[in-house]
This record gives C-alpha cells, structure tokens and sequence, in this order.
C-alpha cells in the first residue's frame, strides 16, 4: 500500500488526476503508517497546489426558521420542531455591521444565508440591495447562499457585486432521495450551473455522517471536481434535537479526516473548506489542517455555535500557515 500510496502522490503533484478506482482503494486503509502516508501526501499537494494561505469565511443567517423543504439534518426546516429561532430578512444596517466587524477581524469572505427554497420576489431585491451596500462598503469577498435560483436571478446577484455562489449537493445522487424529498439533485446542480454561467465561482459541498457510505463521498468529490468547483466545505453532521437524524452515529476522528485528505487528492486545487461540525472534530478541526483542509468558516454558523475569529486566527499561526489577506 505504501508504494500505491507514493505513486498517488507522484501523479496528482505532475498533475495527472486520480481515477475512482485509486481512489475507492484509498479508503480501505487501515494501517497505522499507511494512514499517516496518506495524510502527509494530502498535505504535500494542498502545499504544493494551494500554498500556506487559509481562507476565512463567515456567514450571517440573514432569515431563520420556517423552510418549506425537508433537508432530514436541517433544524430549520418546518417539517420538524427543533425550537430554532425564526426571523424574517434581517436589515442592511444589521448585515452592514456584521460584515464590517468581520472585515476588521481579518475575515476573508462574508456571506449573506438564507432559509427557504429561494428567497421571494421582494426579498431577492431587498437583498440586491443589501449586497449593493455591502460592495460599496467592504473590500471582503462578498458570496451568497440564498437557495434555488435561475440564470437571470443569479446574474442579477454577479451584478450586485457577488463573486461566488454558495450551494451544496450535500451528497451523491444516489442517497440524496435519503436525505431530502421536496427537491430534486437536479434542481440543485441547475443552480450550480446556472451561478457558473452568470461568471460567479461555485462554493459546493456536503455533510459527511448523513449515514451514506463512503463511496457516496467519493461520488460527490468527482462531481465537484467535474463541475469546476472552487470552494469545497466539508460539514460534519451535528445532530440537531427534533430533526430525523438527530440519533446519527457520530463518525470517528480518523474517518473524518480521512475524507477531507481524499477530498484534496480529487480536488487537488481547490478551496477544502472546515464547514459546520467542527466542534464534532478535536481541537475544532485543527489536525485538518495537516491533512489537506486551507479554508474555514469562521465565527458562528447558521443554528450552532462556531469558533471565535481570533482563536482561528491563533490556530493558523501555530500550523505555521498564514490567513489570505483582504483586497
């Protein structure tokens, strides 16, 4: 296994990519020494390809609660009573304040999320108008997650100042109908392909421990690299209370990782970004870091709790790497 392991390494850094079968081998590792081969030949490309940089993200839940869609993981669907909190659009002046207190905090990214489908008709332009303020405002990366779109909705965001679109396939194809009945995958990869020709990158990935096996993963890791994906988050599923999979087996510190040093080797460019769960990973997904990961999201999430900027900040300095800077 260690040759295969060290041939691996040779041709994704000459730039030949992994094939599925390669990388189906991958996940049976089970050896101690293979497995750290593994993880330092993850982190060898990540280097090589992505440098020391670590992009910070953050997000605002800019309207909570009362989704007309069943997403089985998610505390903010109305199928379930989780006690989520439940808001409508928040103002510009709130999203304003937060973006701002981001940017000074030395936040690469800031992104506006939305509950729901899509957003309504007056909420999408209330929103442009948001993000007109926001481009004005701040020198931040400036993305969105605001549900299904079309074409013309999502040229209309690119116009706003947008530069990446956020929405994930959570999984492969083939579990999703376990995870969510009220849309299809299809609908979601229309929007992804959609927010590619609008000229904005993509932000798309999953939830890990939904239950799906571990090829499932590896579906989803070729589809992102397929559709040209920038940003790639990976999520640990949190269980929420009330939600159908609020008894999920917790996945182990070893699999996790795993799956994100996979991740690198199919996606040997991109941005693999910590996403939701890290407080489910040791030291907040620190060791992740050395096995591929170069990107975060930072601060609190959408229904949990998060990790406080500085403390990111910290982190990154102690792994020897260095926060993106603005502008």
């Amino acid at each position: 296994m260690k040759e295969f392991i060290k041939s691996i390494e040779k041709n994704v850094l000459s730039g030949q990519a992994i094939s599925f079968e390669e990388t189906m081998e991958l996940t049976s590792i089970a050896e101690k020494e293979d497995i750290v081969l593994l993880f330092n030949t993850a982190n060898k490309v990540r280097e090589y390809f992505c440098g020391r940089e670590v992009d910070f993200c953050s997000i605002m839940n800019a309207k909570s609660g009362c989704c007309t869609e069943d997403c089985k993981f998610c505390a903010q669907s109305a199928y379930y009573n989780t006690n989520v909190e439940e808001y409508g659009l928040v103002s510009k002046e709130d999203a304003l304040k937060l973006a701002k207190e981001n940017q000074n905090e030395g936040v690469n990214r800031f992104s506006l999320v939305t509950s729901g489908r899509g957003p309504t008709e007056s909420d999408f332009e209330k929103i442009l108008h948001i993000y007109e303020e926001l481009n004005k405002e701040i020198k931040m990366d400036l993305c969105a997650s605001l549900g299904i779109l079309g074409y013309e909705q999502l040229l209309k965001l690119k116009e706003s100042g947008i530069t990446m679109y956020h929405h994930n396939l959570e999984t492969s194809r083939e579990y999703y109908e376990n995870i969510c009945t009220t849309h299809s995958y299809d609908e979601r990869l229309d929007t992804i392909n959609a927010a590619s020709r609008a000229g904005m990158l993509v932000c798309s990935g999953g939830i890990i421990g939904l239950g799906e096996s571990f090829e499932d993963r590896i579906k989803l890791a070729f589809l992102l690299r397929d559709l040209g994906v920038k940003s790639i988050p990976i999520n640990v599923l949190n269980p929420i209370e009330g939600t159908p999979l609020e008894n999920a087996e917790r996945l182990n510190q070893e699999e996790i990782l795993k799956t994100i040093a996979i991740f690198r080797l199919v996606n040997p460019k991109a941005l693999i970004r910590l996403a939701g769960g890290r407080n489910r990973i040791d030291e907040f997904g620190k060791n992740c870091f050395n096995v591929g990961a170069n990107a975060t999201i930072t601060g609190n999430y959408l229904t949990t709790s998060g990790n406080k900027i500085c403390d990111d900040k910290k982190m990154v300095s102690e792994l020897n790497l260095e926060v993106r800077k603005n502008g």
